[in-house]
């Protein structure tokens, strides 16, 4: 190469690692500044360090071990080679390595410890976890070995070892590679074919990669308490693997042993020659598919198949305790819950479990927010907003609550220059919040908002209720997607849009950020390193960055959760949360294992994935586990973006290592504040995973479990049961059978695998400051409708079937809220709100209706409201007993499969000679008949008067019903307002 070619190169390859060094040197520097805001410098520092030694130490030990052996091998070359035409070949490639072969062997080395270290610097977290063990206390039943040791020491172990087996092959190809090229190993000519020197060397390679193979049968003997069973589908050790592969690995490493011995003697000692050495490693071949292999084939087919359930029985019980265990699930508290009552009770209208109910749905409301306290186009609420608790006028009640954020996509094409998105828009304003169970109007009741008294505007009363928050400006939220220049005002000069204060666009509140949080880049190389970072000239040019400013940047909850504590799996459902004035969100945080000895494994995105993920909710990544706990508490302020980490399961082991690694990076349990302990809920993601593997692992009997008759399954969603989506938990504020007092549970309903009538109610809150998981299981021949079932009957009554109708029409359809199962007077009661939303653009879903059912489904209305619903249901109970439920389907017995319910159901002809009714039901048919026929001519006026008339059909046809002794039909609303 020319002297101006290589000076190209040389050129080339420097302005490559100068820029991958600046990035590098950039990333690193804007993180530490990050760190040093939220004060968390501790963990970057002691990954970064981490990362370093684990990336130095075994990149240089691999590099050390290959070149140490191609400089083995080129030192044992022979110095007189036979003349052959090979050894002529090879004569030009020797003159040209010999002269630079240091430089060479160094190259080879390097670019083979990079990658090594690349490699070893992305186990950080295994190698700290292994530093910083804690024991269990728990035994595995196989080997008794503390649980610790699969969990914390196994996975480190097995990568060393695969680096060994790594190490040793690259060097015997290197060596016998060198070996070649200087003589040492010839193909052609006369007399040996290898050098005494060669052999000893590749001979003892051989003989250390013998002797990895011996370790790894021995960890393999542990790795199977974390394999998969394919006899029972559980994941541990069975019966051949205890009786049969166990020993055969055993066996194996041992002759391993003898065959890396053998081979040292035979080929450098005793024979001198590489037969015997071969017979050796043939043996170890032929021994490992004899004994590793056909064994066990043969010990599982003839012994175990034919007797499956009895061979398997006592590991299958191991698989039970072990995923119990390791997913808290045996300090669930199982309750039979008989629900033999199917009429609704004479108390039920006052019943307090049944007054209370949720009618809200934060997955529908999130629109209405957005209609009545939106106030600008780009604040956003989000696709789905929270439940929580609050005591206001001395009573705790249940809210849908919700952040007026600012969403940078809404912002409009004059907005989204860079002053106004980076340092004009910057944050949000207001915590947002309606009780759950009080309806203004179709919307929700806001009792806290900035924007006055919405209810009085709509005609409603106002409590007066309030939910004090002295910060309420929203610098840190789930929209807050762009980076922020904040602090750069004055107090005459606020450049930061605050909140509109009047009706008028051009009534606005300016406001200057004063709160500690973002990054100081006042100094110019501050600015300089930003510029880069976010490859924008204006950190240098605008006079928007001043002295005063700080940049915010990572400002998603949940982003800033993960950063500070990247060991930590975050719940996908954050919230926020009115604490002592100032908002905060709230993060449930996970520690997990993937090594826990005979627990069932799962995949964390296929087991938290429902209806609501990805529609408010985040979808957790794709780990496979078999542990888990939540062990941490996160908060992080809205205003000033602080991430607080309390400690939350003071139980876990796992937590407790990482805490010895980070030197006390949790707050402990003891010093979380009462005012922040009284807003924690269940969370959702533990919660769902829980309430799946209980549907496997309630049964506890090996032989029970086995048969897998009496497994349930997590319902699909109930209007729209053949999308194969599930159905999420629902947050109530109620109080279940067996419990002393109403909690703020999580709960969710079970059906029996391949049936649909309802199998038991899960739910999971806290009792004292420890979860509670608790379990109302029905009988199994039981006549209560599971969701799905409920939904179908509830919507094919006739007279329900006819308001739907009503109000579903060309210009509005019919949305479903969720479905709640509530255990009530020793029952069942269903609730589920029904919105109507009008086809016209950015119309909301309002709520209507309530649909309620109450037993087997006989019991069904159709209500304006939750009180007058329960009344009905109690007047429904007190006259003749109902029909059959709509959907002809009674449950079927245990183990057969459930009748696809009808979806249309004839409205029941009147009594014979009862004129009046039938003559009642015929001009309700006409009246439906007309509106409809008005809607499709698009008469207006037609359209009003038909409506009138059919006010007045169903109030004949309730009065007759009521004169006949029948059933009164609910009572009925007007029909949505036509548009136009």
């Amino acid at each position: 190469m020319s002297r101006r070619g290589r000076v190209t190169i040389g050129v080339l390859v420097g302005v490559f690692l100068l820029f991958t060094l600046l990035s590098w040197g950039v990333d690193a520097w804007t993180d530490w500044l990050w760190f040093e805001e939220v004060d968390y410098t501790g963990v970057f520092t002691g990954v970064l360090v981490t990362r370093l030694l684990l990336f130095l130490s075994v990149g240089l030990a691999m590099a050390l071990v290959v070149g140490g052996n191609l400089y083995l091998a080129y030192r044992l070359r022979p110095l007189l080679r036979p003349h052959s035409a090979e050894q002529a070949t090879l004569e030009r490639y020797r003159m040209a390595l010999t002269p630079r072969l240091g430089a060479w062997i160094g190259i080879v080395s390097v670019l083979i410890g990079f990658f090594a270290g690349l490699s070893a610097q992305g186990r950080w977290q295994d190698w700290l976890l292994f530093q910083n063990s804690t024991p269990f206390g728990v035994r595995d039943p196989e080997f008794n070995v503390d649980v610790g040791f699969y969990v914390f020491d196994y996975p480190m172990l097995r990568y060393f070892l695969g680096v060994g087996f790594t190490a040793i092959v690259l060097s015997v190809l290197g060596a016998l590679a060198v070996h070649y090229v200087f003589g040492g190993v010839r193909l052609q000519g006369i007399g040996d074919r290898m050098t005494t020197a060669a052999r000893a060397h590749l001979t003892s390679l051989v003989a250390v990669f013998v002797l990895l193979k011996a370790v790894a049968y021995i960890l393999d003997r542990r790795a199977l308490l974390l394999a998969y069973n394919e006899g029972t589908g559980l994941y541990g050790a069975g019966y051949t693997d205890v009786n049969a592969l166990l020993p055969a690995k055993e066996i194996l490493a041992y002759i391993s042993i003898v065959v890396a011995i053998a081979i040292i003697i035979f080929s450098n000692a005793w024979m001198r020659n590489l037969v015997w050495p071969g017979v050796s490693l043939a043996l170890l071949g032929i021994s490992a598919v004899a004994i590793g292999g056909i064994y066990p084939l043969a010990v599982q087919t003839f012994e175990v198949k034919p007797s499956l359930r009895d061979k398997e029985a006592q590991y299958i019980d191991r698989s039970i305790k072990a995923t119990r265990t390791a997913f808290g699930l045996d300090k669930a508290k199982m309750q039979g819950y008989g629900a033999t009552n199917l009429t609704p009770p004479a108390d039920l209208a006052t019943e307090p479990n049944a007054t209370n109910v949720r009618l809200v749905d934060p997955s529908l409301v999130a629109q209405a927010y957005t209609l009545r306290q939106q106030v600008r186009p780009f604040y956003d609420f989000g696709e789905k907003l929270d439940i929580d608790r609050y005591e206001v006028d001395g009573k705790v009640q249940d809210y849908v609550v919700g952040l007026r954020e600012i969403n940078d996509a809404e912002l409009t094409t004059q907005q989204r220059n860079w002053l106004n998105r980076h340092t004009v828009f910057t944050h949000g304003y207001g915590l947002v919040a309606a009780p759950t169970n009080r309806i203004c109007d179709g919307f929700p009741f806001f009792v806290s908002g900035f924007l006055g008294n919405q209810n009085q505007q709509q005609g409603c009363s106002s409590a007066g209720e309030q939910i004090e928050v002295k910060q309420p400006r929203v610098y840190f939220g789930e929209k807050t997607t762009e980076y922020a220049i904040v602090g750069a005002g004055d107090p005459d000069r606020n450049v930061e849009f605050d909140r509109p204060i009047g009706a008028s666009e051009g009534q606005e509140q300016y406001y200057t950020y004063t709160g500690t949080g973002g990054v100081e880049i006042g100094a110019f190389h501050r600015r300089l390193l930003f510029a880069i970072k976010n490859a924008e000239s204006n950190f240098l040019l605008s006079d928007a960055v001043n002295e005063n400013s700080k940049l915010m940047y990572v400002r998603d909850p949940r982003s800033r959760v993960e950063k500070v504590a990247p060991f930590l799996t975050i719940d996908g459902d954050p919230y926020p949360a009115a604490i002592d004035g100032r908002i905060k969100w709230i993060l449930d945080g996970y520690t997990t294992a993937a090594t826990y000895p005979y627990a069932q494994r799962i995949n964390l995105q296929s087991e938290t994935t429902d209806e609501l993920t990805n529609r408010g909710t985040f979808a957790l990544a794709g780990d496979n586990v078999n542990y888990m706990r939540n062990s941490v508490k996160a908060t992080v302020d809205a205003y000033d973006g602080t991430v607080e980490l309390y400690e939350w399961d003071d139980t876990d082991p796992v937590l407790k290592s990482w805490n010895k690694a980070f030197d006390g990076l949790v707050t402990p349990k003891a010093q979380i504040p009462e005012s922040l302990t009284e807003h924690f809920r269940y969370p959702a993601d533990l919660f769902k995973v829980q309430r799946n593997l209980l549907a496997q692992f309630h049964v506890t009997s090996p032989e029970e479990y086995f048969s897998g008759q009496d497994f349930w399954q997590v319902p699909n969603v109930p209007d729209a049961p053949d999308t194969g989506v599930k159905q999420p938990p629902f947050y109530l504020n109620t109080k279940l059978p067996g419990q002393n007092e109403t909690r703020f549970q999580l709960t969710s309903a079970v059906t029996p695998r391949g049936r649909e009538n309802l199998a038991a109610i899960v739910s999971g809150s806290y009792v004292g400051g420890q979860p509670s998981l608790e379990v109302l299981e029905l009988p199994d021949q039981t006549a209560v409708l599971g969701p799905g079932q409920v939904h179908q009957t509830m919507t094919n009554a006739a007279a329900v079937r006819q308001e739907l109708t009503l109000l579903q029409s060309n210009q509005a359809q019919v949305q479903y809220g969720n479905l709640l199962s509530l255990p009530v007077g020793d029952g069942m009661l269903y609730v589920e709100p029904v919105y109507v939303r009008s086809n016209q653009a950015n119309a909301v879903p309002l709520l209507q209706k309530v649909l309620m059912s109450y037993g087997d489904g006989r019991y069904v209305v159709l209500a304006n409201d939750l009180s007058s619903g329960l009344k009905q249901l109690v007047d429904q109970s007190k006259q003749a007993a109902p029909p059959p439920p709509a959907t002809g389907t009674p449950p079927p017995p245990a183990g057969q499969p459930t009748p696809t319910p009808t979806t249309t159901t004839p409205a029941p002809p009147p009594p014979l000679g009862d004129t009046s009714l039938a003559a009642a039901a015929a001009r309700v048919d006409a009246a439906i008949n007309e509106v409809k026929a008005a809607q499709a001519s698009g008469d207006f006026a037609r359209y009003g008067q038909a409506l009138n008339n059919l006010q007045t059909a169903m109030a004949d046809f309730q009065a007759a019903q009521r004169a006949a002794g029948g059933t009164p039909a609910p009572t009925g609303a007007p029909a949505p307002t036509p548009s136009g």
